[in-house]
C-alpha cells in the first residue's frame, strides 16, 4: 500500500521538533481527518536559504512521511525555490501515496508555504 520511501520517512523522520525562535511559522489542518502540521524555519538574511527546518506532525504515517519528505525537499534551498514546491512534487518525491492519503502531501506543501508567508510578512514589516 505504501512505497518504500514512505515506510522509511515514516519510521525515521528527519527534522522532527521545533525551532526556538524560528524566522517564519505554518500551521495547517484537515478537519476532516484530524491531521494537522507545524513547520518552523530559520532563513539566512543574506542568501535567503532556508538553512534549518523543524516541524510537528499530528495524524497518520503518511502525513509524518510528507512532513519529513517537505522538510529534506525545503532545506537548503531558497525562499523562492521551496515556495515552487506542490502537493505533486512531494507525492513524487515519495514515489506515490494511496489516493485518500493525497491530502496529506497538500498539507505539508501547504505548511511549508504558510511558514514562508510568515516569514515574508514579518520581513516586509521591518
Amino acid at each position: 500500500m505504501y512505497s518504500e520511501k514512505v515506510m522509511e520517512h515514516f519510521s525515521n523522520p528527519q527534522n522532527v521538533g521545533e525551532l526556538e525562535n524560528p524566522d517564519g511559522v505554518g500551521e495547517v489542518g484537515n478537519p476532516t481527518c484530524g491531521d494537522m502540521m507545524v513547520f518552523h524555519i530559520r532563513v539566512n538574511q543574506d542568501t535567503q536559504v532556508i538553512e534549518d527546518i523543524r516541524y510537528k506532525t499530528f495524524g497518520c504515517g503518511a502525513a509524518i512521511a510528507v512532513s519529513s519528505m517537505v522538510s529534506e525537499m525545503a532545506k537548503g534551498k531558497t525562499v523562492q525555490e521551496a515556495l515552487s514546491i506542490t502537493n505533486e512534487m512531494v507525492a513524487d518525491h515519495l514515489d506515490g501515496l494511496p489516493p485518500q492519503k493525497m491530502h496529506c502531501s497538500n498539507l505539508g506543501a501547504d505548511a511549508l508555504h504558510a511558514a514562508i508567508n510568515n516569514y515574508l510578512s514579518k520581513k516586509n514589516q521591518k
